[in-house]
């Protein structure tokens, strides 16, 4: 039976295999923040029409669309999104991994941040429009200026989770042949047939990732917690 020292060597320092969980590390990293920001812009855009509509009927038109977005992003797996958008919607356009991937996450991110934001704007007293409006404030700016800074506040840790949440479905960069964590940890796997270390090691930092984000987001919690009294 080989050393623990043995088996480092073997799976990480051999050939510079670390570099595979390097390069994978990094890349996990862009793909989750640039697809966190892709899905909170769209997120708070499709729960503002939503609830725009909820609370006025305008919109009608925007919101069928963001129905039908979030029926059907909600509705399939996050893989399957991501092999359609790289291996359909962009198989004739020269893309990057990376960018097909930001994408599909993006746009699975958005739905649920669509969600979180709406229950947010909606948990809003109705109270405190009608306050916005005896100020002579127009519907777009009670919006802007009174409820979403509450809104906000009140999704903040959810939106937290759904970064947390985000960073791990991450994992699954691999099946478009993207060196993602997981991936980087398989390659070397696959090279070494020597599964428990590489594998360990990528579940370690992922671990390490999501410990991070909690202790952040319940921190953030805290925060809000005082600031309310």
């Amino acid at each position: 039976m080989q050393s623990f020292v043995e088996q480092f060597t073997l799976n990480f320092i051999n050939d510079n295999r670390y570099q595979y969980i390097i390069q994978g590390f990094v890349n996990t990293l862009i793909i989750t923040l640039l697809a966190a920001i892709l899905g909170i812009a769209l997120g708070f855009l499709v729960a503002i029409i939503r609830s725009s509509h909820d609370k006025t009927g305008h919109m009608k038109i925007p919101n069928f669309i963001c129905q039908v977005y979030l029926t059907v992003v909600r509705g399939t797996p996050t893989m399957i999104q991501l092999l359609i958008i790289y291996y359909v919607i962009f198989a004739s356009v020269n893309v990057s991994k990376v960018l097909a991937a930001v994408v599909a996450f993006g746009l699975n991110s958005g739905a649920y941040v669509a969600e979180i934001v709406r229950s947010g704007i909606m948990s809003v007293d109705e109270g405190q429009s009608e306050a916005g409006r005896s100020l002579g404030l127009n519907y777009r700016q009670t919006m802007q200026f009174i409820i979403m800074p509450q809104a906000f506040k009140n999704v903040l840790p959810a939106l937290g989770n759904e970064f947390i949440v985000l960073l791990k479905e991450t994992s699954i960069s691999g099946y478009i042949g993207l060196t993602d964590l997981t991936h980087g940890g398989d390659i070397i796997r696959g090279i070494t047939f020597s599964p428990f270390m590489p594998l360990i090691a990528v579940a370690l930092i992922y671990l390490l990732l999501v410990t991070g984000l909690s202790w952040c987001v319940n921190k953030l919690e805290r925060r809000l917690r005082v600031s309310e009294r």
